[in-house]
This record gives C-alpha cells, sequence and structure tokens, in this order.
C-alpha cells in the first residue's frame, strides 16, 4: 500500500466497458503499482487474496485486462541462494489509459461495422427473395 493510503484512479477507467471484477483487479494493480516505472510484481494468490476471487478468476482479469490494452505482463525469473533459476511473479505494467480507450474506440467502430454489413447483406436478400 502507499505512503498516503491512496492512489489515483483515472476516471476514464469507468467508460471502457469493464466489468467489476476487471475493475477490481486493475484497482488493486494501480495499488501496487510503483510511480515511476508504472510497475509492480503481486502474484495471482496475493490479487485473490486482498480481492476475494480464486486465483483462476484473477488470471481471467488479468488476461482480459490485457487484451483491453490497459496492462501489459512479462514472465520473471528469480535467481535462489543455491543459485537454481525459478519462476518469478509477473510484471505487470500499467499502461496509458490514452491507449486503452483508443483500443476501446477501435472495437466499438469494429463492431458496427460488422453490423451494418450484416444487417445490409440480410436486407439485400430479403429484397432478392421478394423478387
Amino acid at each position: 500500500m502507499k505512503k498516503n493510503n491512496y492512489f489515483p484512479m483515472p476516471n476514464e477507467i469507468f467508460c471502457l466497458g469493464l466489468n467489476s471484477g476487471e475493475i477490481a483487479v486493475y484497482s488493486y494493480l494501480m495499488s501496487c503499482e510503483n510511480r515511476e516505472t508504472y510497475q509492480c510484481y503481486p502474484s495471482y494468490n496475493t490479487i485473490g487474496n486482498a480481492l476475494k476471487m480464486s486465483k483462476k478468476t484473477v488470471m481471467k482479469y488479468v488476461k482480459s485486462l490485457e487484451d483491453k490494452c490497459l496492462i501489459t505482463t512479462e514472465h520473471t525469473t528469480v535467481t535462489l541462494k543455491s543459485g537454481q533459476k525459478q519462476n518469478g511473479n509477473l510484471r505487470y505494467t500499467i499502461r496509458p489509459i490514452k491507449e486503452a480507450r483508443e483500443e476501446f474506440y477501435r472495437r466499438q467502430m469494429l463492431k458496427l461495422e460488422f453490423n451494418f454489413k450484416n444487417k445490409n447483406k440480410a436486407n439485400f436478400e430479403e429484397i432478392n427473395e421478394a423478387v
């Protein structure tokens, strides 16, 4: 937790069509984030314990946040005292909210185009059947 016991959240987060689980995981990552590097390293279990979610549920929401361009993840390794390397926690990087907003609008436009094309195709088929 931060020194001041608060962290900033971009207002736009509520305009991106996220569900409550995605918002919760994103909020948790924001609360852990280093403000200079935009990174944090909590484990799935740590996030799950804090949010009362299972590890699999956290994994699902992390993947969704990645797909929506809100975060990126990278695998890390830890070197033990014995010199053996072991998998570490993921490194989460919080991406600029502008990128997530642009991706959200891009997907909205693709949906509109798809629906428009399908509606026009259906209308064309109706006209051909009537003729």
